[in-house]
């Protein structure tokens, strides 16, 4: 039975890791080919903006697989109440695009060392989280990172899509834009759109 939970909790680790992988590469994807402006100009009126995301997801693996575990990453860090006012979310302009990249490459590599090291139940304490859910494991944080990480990618679709069109989680699954199909999709989705508002009381 022992073997038997064993097994189950390296599937599931083996199983969310991959998946965190998976979605690194593609926030990561989403900075390809693009002009140096276009990688950090605001555009939401919150200010979001591509590099900033993966700063960001960066500083989250890099404080979520590290101090929570006693497994300081080894990259200085701003304080975690700033990264909670979310100062981390843009690049200034002392910092390059290949220092932010190399620098999420980096902690990928302390993280995952991190995740190798440690089991699924292995206690955790996240300081910003309030009490008494601050006190945690590895399952939880691996689950939340991978969840923020999917936000942010998510997010980053958006922002590209409004850059130059271009769409998809990998490079291997991307089409050909279809400027003609896309515009007469929009048409039908707002014509929807207005026909639901006419009617809806």
């Amino acid at each position: 039975m022992a073997d038997s939970g064993r097994m189950i909790d390296e599937f599931a680790k083996d199983n969310l890791r991959g998946r965190l992988r998976r979605d690194r590469q593609a926030l990561l994807w989403k900075l390809d080919g693009l002009a140096e402006y276009d990688t950090r100009r605001p555009l939401t009126a919150t200010g979001t903006n591509l590099l900033g995301l993966v700063k960001h997801v960066a500083n989250v693996e890099a404080r979520y697989f590290g101090e929570v575990f006693g497994r300081p990453s080894p990259e200085p860090l701003p304080r975690w109440q700033d990264h909670i006012a979310d100062s981390d979310l843009w690049a200034t302009e002392d910092e390059t695009r290949d220092g932010i990249v190399a620098f999420y490459l980096r902690t990928w590599d302390h993280s995952d060392a991190t995740i190798d090291a440690l089991p699924l139940d292995a206690p955790g304490h996240v300081p910003w989280w309030p009490e008494p859910g601050a006190t945690t494991n590895l399952f939880a944080v691996l689950t939340h990172v991978l969840s923020e990480t999917v936000r942010h990618a998510g997010h980053a679709d958006i922002l590209r899509e409004s850059i130059d069109g271009r769409t998809g989680a990998r490079a291997e699954h991307e089409q050909p834009i279809d400027e003609a199909a896309r515009a007469a999709h929009r048409a039908a989705v707002e014509k929807a759109a207005r026909s639901a508002a006419s009617v809806t009381p």
